[in-house]
């Protein structure tokens, strides 16, 4: 049987929210040496060994085919595979880790309710500033994607490094595309949503490689984590 290495966060409230599905399922993770790890097994199945990553380390690698399977937030697997990019997909959605993917503008642009007034907007700033509307955000790529779709072109993106929420309060952007739970923090930047700016509505997952999925270890796999998130 051939063996596979999945990967659960390292760290975190998603790494305990991981370790409290794995052992919903019967299976235990064991790590290597001492607590601190980055190897281990999966101790209930045969041939799948553990690795140890941060949530975004798990994305790239998933893209990168260097692991079979692994526990990520939907807004990294999204933001780091392509669509189109049959390499890995989502194999089931978990019940925890929810957050949204927004677009976000300041609350005093009375006029901006939906993504096409944004149109209008950067427009008239280019107008009056002679450059383009500034969107800050870590998530280029869904932004990108999402900004083609509702047609929207008079922008540029500022990639953020920091608290992206502070971004048009210190002059940095106008707007921002960012993940929110609950919208307490966007409120409190004097930000809120627009009515259609929802990008993705995300939660962890459990993505595989799509040649693994095939295989009868990981598909015993899958059966087990299924069975406990319904439960």
């Amino acid at each position: 049987m051939t063996l596979l290495t999945i990967a659960i966060p390292s760290k975190g409230r998603l790494m305990e929210q991981a370790n409290e599905l794995f052992e919903r399922a019967g299976l235990k993770i064991e790590r290597y040496g001492t607590d601190r790890g980055y190897r281990g097994r999966l101790i209930g199945t045969d041939n799948i060994e553990v690795a140890f990553l941060s949530a975004s380390e798990i994305a790239a690698q998933l893209r990168d085919g260097k692991i079979d399977a692994g526990i990520t937030g939907e807004d990294l697997l999204r933001e780091t595979i392509a669509p189109g990019n049959d390499v890995a997909d989502v194999a089931l959605r978990l019940n925890f880790g929810p957050a949204d993917v927004v677009v976000a503008v300041p609350e005093c642009w009375l006029d901006v309710a939906v993504m096409a007034d944004l149109d209008d907007v950067a427009e008239q700033f280019y107008a009056t500033h002679g450059r383009r509307l500034r969107v800050a955000t870590k998530y280029l790529n869904l932004t990108r994607r999402f900004f083609a779709e509702k047609g929207i072109t008079g922008y540029r993106i500022v990639e953020s490094l920091g608290a992206t929420e502070g971004a048009p309060a210190t002059g940095t952007a106008e707007l921002i595309v960012d993940i929110t739970t609950s919208g307490a923090t966007l409120k409190a930047n004097q930000l809120r949503i627009l009515d259609d700016g929802l990008i993705l509505a995300s939660c962890a997952v459990f993505a595989v490689n799509k040649h693994s999925a095939q295989l009868e270890n990981m598909r015993n796999l899958m059966g087990l984590l299924g069975r406990a998130v319904v439960a």
